[in-house]
C-alpha cells in the first residue's frame, strides 16, 4: 500500500523549520552555524528561504540570553533549555523583535514547528510578551562563561562595547584592488566599508574584480608585508582575502590550506580579480616549501571568538578546552612557520580570536623558543586611524575601537623579524 504524501507546510513554515535545525546544530551539538548550513536547508528550494532561515537563527544567537530571560519571566516554570517549546519561541520572538517580523506572522510560522507538542503553552507565551510590549535591551547579554572570561582578560568596558557590537548587524568592509566600486567610507588606504547591506555581486565593480569582501581588521595581517617583491607563503589561506591582497601588492604568493572546499573561493575571486597565485591543498603540519620565503603569514585557525559580530554561534560553543586546543596548534603551526622564513625575512602571525592564550601568550612562548626572532614593532602609518599599537609592538583590535564608524573584528597580530 502507498505511502499518504504528506500535505505540503503552509508558505513560511520551512524556513523556520530550517532556523530550528540550524539552532539544534549549534546548541545541541556544537557545529559552527555555517557548517550546519547546507544540510538545515537542503529542501529549501529559494535562496531567499535559506537567507532567511540563517537570518533568524544568527538574530536567535545573537540574542539568546535576552530572549531566554524574557521566556523565563512569563512562564510559571522554567522550561528546559533543550525544550522544543523553548527554540520555538525563541524563533518567534527574534523573528518580532529584532527582525521586526509582524507579531501574527511570526507566531502563525513558529507554530507548527512545535509538532504536537505543548502549542497552547508557546501561544500563551508569544501573546503575554506581544501584549507587554516587551522590547530587548539596546546592548545584548552576553552568555554568562564569555563574560567572565572576557572581563578578567579586557575589563568591564570591553564586556560593554561587545555587547553592544553583537546586538548590531556589522557593516561590509572591501579590500579595494581598483578605484571603481561602490560608494563607501575609506578608513584605511585600499579599503571601503559601506554600511547598507545588499547583494555582494550586484555591487559596482565586482564582475570587473575591483574588490573583495575582508574586515577591516583581517587586511591589517597582510598590511604589515607592506609591498612586494619578494616570496610569501600564505599559511591556511582560505578563504583568501589575504591571498588577494599580498599578490595585489606584489609577491609571489604561495597559499596553502588543507580545505579544497575552502580553497575554491579563493580560486574563484584570483580568477574575478585577474590576481595570481600558487594555490597548494595540504597541512601545514606535514607541508614543507622547497625554500625558505622572504616574508610568512600564519593566521592561524583559532578559537574565533573575535569575528562574533559575523558569527555569534562561536560564543555559544566555543569553550575553555577548545581555546586550549587551538592554542596548543598554533604553537606547533607558528614553530614549523618560523623555520620557512629566510634570515633577515618576516614572519606575521595573526589570530581572529579574543583569547589572551592564542594572542599574547602566544607570542611570549614563541619568543622563549626563538631567540632567533624579534617583534618588529608596527607603526600607526601602517595601521587604520584609530588602532593603536600596543607598547611591545604588536595589534590588538578589540570591541569599541572605530565603534562610532561601525567597529572592528577582534584580531592578534604581530610582526616578527628573523635575525
Amino acid at each position: 500500500m502507498a505511502r499518504p504524501r504528506l500535505a505540503p507546510e503552509a508558505p513560511g513554515v520551512p524556513a523556520r523549520r530550517a532556523a530550528l535545525k540550524l539552532l539544534d546544530a549549534v546548541l545541541r551539538r556544537g557545529l559552527p552555524l555555517e557548517a550546519a548550513l547546507a544540510s538545515a536547508t537542503a529542501e529549501l528550494d529559494r535562496r531567499e528561504d535559506r537567507g532567511l532561515a540563517h537570518a533568524i537563527a544568527a538574530a536567535v544567537l545573537r540574542r539568546l540570553p535576552d530572549l531566554d530571560a524574557m521566556i523565563d519571566g512569563a512562564t510559571q516554570r522554567p522550561l528546559p533549555d533543550d525544550a522544543k517549546a523553548r527554540f520555538v519561541l525563541r524563533i518567534a520572538l527574534a523573528q518580532a523583535l529584532v527582525l521586526n517580523t509582524p507579531p501574527h506572522a511570526a507566531i502563525a510560522t513558529a507554530l507548527p514547528l512545535v509538532d504536537g507538542g505543548p502549542r497552547k503553552l508557546v501561544h500563551g507565551v508569544f501573546g503575554t510578551l506581544s501584549r507587554s510590549n516587551a522590547r530587548l535591551p539596546d546592548a545584548a547579554t552576553l552568555p554568562a562563561d564569555t563574560d567572565a572570561r572576557w572581563v578578567a582578560a579586557w575589563g568591564e568596558d570591553m564586556v560593554i562595547a561587545a555587547a553592544q557590537a553583537i546586538a548590531q548587524q556589522p557593516p561590509v568592509d572591501l579590500s579595494m584592488k581598483g578605484e571603481d566600486g561602490p560608494d563607501g567610507e575609506t578608513l584605511a588606504p585600499r579599503h571601503r566599508r559601506l554600511h547598507e547591506n545588499g547583494a555582494i555581486a550586484d555591487l559596482p565593480g565586482y564582475a570587473d574584480g575591483n574588490w573583495w569582501v575582508q574586515d577591516l581588521a583581517a587586511s591589517i595581517p597582510a598590511r604589515l608585508l607592506g609591498r612586494g617583491p619578494g616570496s610569501a607563503i600564505d599559511l591556511c589561506a582560505a578563504p583568501g582575502g589575504k591571498t588577494l591582497q599580498l599578490a595585489a601588492a606584489g609577491w609571489d604568493v604561495t597559499a596553502l590550506d588543507n580545505s579544497d572546499s575552502r580553497l575554491l573561493r579563493l580560486r574563484e575571486n584570483m580568477e574575478r580579480t585577474g590576481l595570481s597565485a600558487n594555490v597548494v591543498t595540504g597541512d601545514a603540519l606535514v607541508w614543507k616549501p622547497q625554500a625558505p620565503a622572504d616574508a610568512v603569514l600564519l593566521d592561524a585557525p583559532c578559537s574565533a571568538t573575535g569575528i562574533f559580530r559575523r558569527h555569534p554561534d562561536v560564543l555559544h560553543r566555543v569553550r575553555p578546552s577548545v581555546i586550549a586546543e587551538t592554542a596548543a596548534l598554533q604553537a606547533r603551526l607558528l614553530a614549523r612557520a618560523a623555520d620557512w622564513v629566510k634570515p633577515g625575512g618576516r614572519l606575521v602571525y595573526a589570530t581572529c580570536s579574543l583569547e589572551p592564550a592564542e594572542g599574547e601568550a602566544q607570542l611570549e612562548r614563541f619568543l622563549g623558543a626563538r631567540p632567533d626572532y624579534a617583534v618588529e614593532a608596527a607603526t600607526a602609518e601602517e595601521l587604520p586611524a584609530g588602532v593603536p599599537v600596543h607598547d611591545r609592538g604588536y595589534v590588538r583590535t578589540l570591541p569599541g575601537m572605530l565603534a562610532d564608524k561601525g567597529g572592528l573584528d577582534g584580531f592578534f597580530i604581530v610582526r616578527l623579524r628573523r635575525s
